[in-house]
């Protein structure tokens, strides 16, 4: 089985004044191109699909398009979660409708997916809150899903009934996980967990969230989670959030970060932007590969002593976003 993992693709976000949709629809006909390319079974979405709560007509359109394209009319399964950025009712309330095409869509922990079957062969067999089993077209292995869209700490506890009990969130969550994964997870089928958090190994590097993002560690955010609280029986688990590739989990269960489509931060300067392919087999390790994107304007932040230069630098890098700082010892004049 092979698995498309994207994320973050902030539809409707801006640079400054600078609309982002024309890169935004370059780059999504890029991802749908390399999904039919790979011959992908599934695409997963891990969150902060659109870059706001009321994203504008335009970044809607584009999202339900791409996401029709993706699943091939109900042939290719599409897991698309909530992030931070976006409304979790925004993002559920076409689940009737998205489920002829094969699109499942989750913007709460608790969200249970009713169980469907379309003519093509692909449905959701089996549902519990945070949990689906997927029927694949082309194949009889299932595709199990753990899924976490972002929530705050607070609304995380009172969902799993925690408010008053001491312990860290991290353990509370990994009990859920735990628990879906003993229940419905055997070596018979593909185990992945997918989740809007931010991750990392324990006492292992912290990485920076990008600049202009909402953070989600802080009071009122969430904890960090640590890829030991992943289950066992998981085989891969696709993150969202951060949005530089990241990798931080081990051969035996990669944990990625696939990173946004486009730079999006003057932070995010110099970064290559990709998608990962993930191929999975029942009993073996998941093997993941990055397959780079190339239709987003590239940002740069460029500093010149030289005012002549800066010119010639802007006039050979006309497809470039810049911050660009000017150093000298006098002011400079309109002229």
């Amino acid at each position: 089985m092979k698995i498309l993992h994207t994320s973050d693709w902030h539809l409707g976000k801006k640079l400054e004044k600078i609309s982002r949709l024309p890169e935004q629809k370059l780059v999504l006909k890029e991802i749908c191109e390399i999904a039919d390319k790979e011959d992908v079974d599934a695409v997963v979405i891990a969150g902060d699909l659109y870059d706001g709560f009321n994203p504008g007509t335009d970044a809607i359109e584009l999202f339900y398009r791409t996401l029709k394209t993706l699943s091939k009319n109900g042939n290719r399964a599409v897991i698309a979660l909530a992030g931070n950025h976006d409304s979790p009712d925004r993002i559920e309330a076409p689940n009737p409708l998205a489920r002829e095409c094969g699109i499942i869509f989750s913007g709460y922990p608790h969200t249970e997916i009713k169980p469907f079957m379309l003519e093509s062969g692909l449905g959701v067999t089996k549902s519990e809150k945070g949990f689906i089993e997927v029927a694949v077209p082309g194949t009889k292995v299932p595709l199990r899903v753990l899924f976490t869209p972002y929530a705050n700490e607070y609304r995380l506890r009172t969902y799993l009934g925690d408010e008053q009990r001491e312990g860290e969130f991290r353990e509370v969550l990994q009990e859920l996980w735990d628990g879906l994964a003993k229940k419905y997870c055997d070596d018979k089928g593909i185990n992945i967990l997918a989740t809007h958090l931010y991750m990392v190994k324990k006492d292992g590097e912290m990485p920076e969230e990008p600049e202009d993002e909402k953070p989600i560690l802080h009071i009122g955010g969430a904890q960090a989670v640590y890829t030991g609280n992943v289950p066992k029986e998981m085989h891969y688990v696709a993150l969202g959030h951060l949005h530089r590739h990241i990798e931080a989990g081990t051969k035996q269960c990669p944990v990625a970060y696939s990173g946004s489509p486009i730079a999006y931060s003057m932070s995010e300067a110099g970064q290559k932007k990709s998608v990962i392919i993930v191929d999975l087999k029942p009993k073996k390790p998941a093997k993941f590969r990055r397959v780079e994107l190339s239709k987003g304007k590239s940002l740069e932040r460029k500093k010149f002593k030289d005012i002549d230069k800066a010119v010639k630098w802007l006039s050979d890098n006309q497809n470039a976003l810049v911050e660009l700082t000017i150093v000298s010892d006098t002011y400079l004049s309109a002229e």
